[in-house]
């Protein structure tokens, strides 16, 4: 990296965490502590919302991750993940949210406390925190090390680099709270929409020997067969990492747990200052999800066609392409850009893991009349023990073939049963405690025997690549099997009258409760758009 672009690198980061600073000392302050730290005082209007969703969720996991699946499967079905998480995003905003912002609640399983019972609440977030821990915050930090290192060309030990973003990603979480957290997002959301949105756009311009249109023209013209949406398998005869009838069971599911129930997602949308800012904020986000694919997805199948790329592993796909179409002096610019979201997800993960060890285990056991500085305190020392660790695990990631699926597969492993729990708590006020907790254990032992055993030799119509049922009709199976263990125990001991009452009592909202006027019109016409994109790419692939 030339002198330019190390300066360049330093003014743009810097700035995010100037502007980010004045932007959060100028908000409304909470006189509760704790509120102030993990819920940003209730004061986030939508475009915080919308911005921090989405950076949050955007980061160098999807960039490098999902963009060398696509670049693997050699056809564009990896664009699933973003058009059913515009779906997912929908029911966020029209079913679960007026339930968690009615409430008051600060983590999601609060709701299930209140509808279950207090060990319910503490085994979720339990299977949060073993997530966050094994699974999201070592993902960020090896994805974003490996971008770095491959876009830069960096001659420096992947743990070095680890190391170095977990403490930059640290400090955001740790000293500065919910607010920071979001507003830092925002800000680096906007420069990682035009960075990102730049790469596919010079790709095509170098596909196309300078003409931005003759590179589209090739997409299809060459090898259309690269833009189908929905199948099997590829002109290669194997199986693609999201067969078309994964769609109907399995990543319906996983995106719903996602985008709906997900402590780390949905504490930005219950910090919302009303509900109709956060409805606001959620449905422009899953709006922006239809762009998404352009960022995530597009950039695989351009280096499909770019013959002269030096890929050894599809991980590496979205670093080699960026070195390949971006000047040299723009290089320090995309980096801070890159950095942003990279420690967006680092400290959006790391906020939430506080936010439930501190307010669950801390405040609920371990000291129950702790004071909100208290708890605030404790937040911050254990989000530090918790980017300790996850800097030691991560290096250990080196050895997966594609993290995207590592990523997905082992988040199944808690997601099962936790939105079988949230679904049922929200549709029905029969299903028991006891149905809870005996549906969460069959959820994660269905799971484990799906991911680490798994049937044989299956037929084509539900196998992964190597004829073994797919791990995402396997997550469908676990799911039905949490959810008819519920259904059955509460047919057979259902909860009382007085307990439902109980459930039911609801204190005043601390914010106001109007849903926004356009939410279900909004809804419809972002679902409207997915199926148009689908069916024009089906066409275009011919």
């Amino acid at each position: 990296m030339n002198t330019i672009s190390i300066i360049s690198f330093i003014l743009a980061t810097g700035s995010v965490a100037f502007f980010t600073y004045h932007i959060v000392s100028r908000m409304k302050r909470s006189d509760n502590a704790a509120e102030e730290y993990f819920t940003g005082g209730r004061a986030l209007a939508w475009p915080v919302v919308a911005g921090s969703l989405l950076l949050t969720n955007l980061s160098t996991e999807q960039l490098v991750g999902l963009n060398g699946a696509v670049f693997g499967d050699k056809v564009l079905v990896g664009i699933a993940w973003e058009a059913l998480a515009a779906f997912a995003m929908i029911a966020m905003a029209l079913v679960f949210l007026p339930q968690f912002i009615a409430n008051g609640f600060t983590t999601t399983p609060e709701f299930l406390e209140k509808r279950f019972d207090k060990t319910t609440r503490a085994m979720v977030s339990g299977l949060f925190l073993f997530g966050y821990i094994t699974v999201l915050l070592p993902v960020v930090l090896y994805t974003g090390s490996l971008a770095l290192i491959g876009i830069f060309d960096l001659n420096l030990p992947l743990w070095f680099i680890v190391t170095m973003i977990g403490i930059f990603g640290s400090a955001y979480a740790i000293f500065g709270g919910l607010k920071s957290v979001a507003v830092s997002d925002t800000i680096n959301g906007i420069g990682l929409l035009i960075a990102g949105l730049a790469i596919p756009f010079l790709a095509l311009v170098a596909l196309g020997d300078g003409s931005f249109f003759t590179g589209l023209g090739e997409l299809a013209k060459n090898n259309p067969e690269y833009l189908t949406v929905m199948t099997q398998t590829n002109m290669d005869n194997k199986v693609v990492s999201v067969p078309w009838p994964t769609l109907f069971t399995g990543m319906m599911f996983i995106q719903v747990f996602y985008w709906s129930t997900n402590q780390v997602i949905v504490q930005r949308a219950m910090a919302a200052k009303s509900l109709a800012e956060g409805q606001k904020g959620v449905l422009f986000a899953s709006a922006m999800k239809l762009v998404g694919p352009i960022m995530l997805c597009l950039p695989g199948i351009i280096a499909l066609h770019l013959s002269d790329l030096d890929i050894q592993k599809q991980d590496q796909v979205y670093g080699a392409i960026v070195r390949y179409v971006l000047p040299d002096w723009s290089l320090g610019l995309f980096a801070a850009v890159l950095m942003g979201s990279i420690l967006s997800s680092f400290n959006s993960a790391l906020n939430s893991a506080s936010t439930l060890f501190s307010l669950q285990f801390y405040k609920g056991y371990i000291n129950k009349y702790a004071s909100g500085e208290e708890i605030v305190a404790t937040g911050k020392k254990f989000g530090i023990a918790l980017a300790i660790t996850s800097i030691f695990i991560t290096p250990l990631l080196d050895q997966m073939q594609s993290i995207f699926e590592y990523l997905q597969k082992v988040n199944g492993l808690y997601s099962v049963p936790i939105i079988g729990i949230f679904l049922l708590g929200i549709t029905t006020k029969h299903i028991p405690a006891l149905a809870a907790k005996n549906g969460m254990i069959i959820g994660i032992a269905f799971y484990a025997f799906f991911t680490f055993i798994n049937i044989k030799n299956v037929p084509q119509f539900f196998a992964d690549g190597d004829g073994d049922l797919h791990w995402l009709h396997g997550y469908f199976i676990s799911f039905i099997a949490s959810v008819f263990t519920m259904l059955i125990i509460g047919y057979l001991k259902p909860k009382t009258s007085e307990e439902i009452a109980i459930s039911d009592e609801r204190g005043p909202a601390p914010v106001d409760m109007t849903p926004w006027a356009y939410a279900k019109t909004s809804s419809l016409a972002i679902m409207s758009t997915t199926v148009l994109i689908y069916i024009g790419l089906t066409v275009l692939s011919g």
